[in-house]
């Protein structure tokens, strides 16, 4: 396996740790973590293995951080919204 593999698992592991604890925040401030660690490991899992493998990690990564995700879609749809009124 390689390293951007092992690391990439290695994050998913640490995700779900991480959700397992409790939080006050209700998990954003790991979320945030996540991210701006995982962002970095996809980049490493592309220019390893390819676009096709990093698209596959890239949605094993958006499926443990759902929320963000959503949170992230809606807040497009509403630029959209507002730049398309104007």
């Amino acid at each position: 396996m390689s390293l951007s593999l092992l690391l990439s698992c290695i994050w998913a592991v640490a995700a779900n740790v991480l959700a397992m604890t409790p939080s006050k925040d209700h998990h954003w401030r790991n979320a945030y973590i996540l991210i701006a660690v995982g962002i970095p490991i996809v980049g490493y899992v592309v220019v390893q293995h390819g676009p096709w493998i990093g698209l596959l990690v890239l949605a094993a990564g958006c499926s443990v951080l759902r929320w963000p995700v959503i949170y992230f879609g809606r807040w497009l749809r509403r630029i959209g919204r507002s730049t398309s009124a104007e």
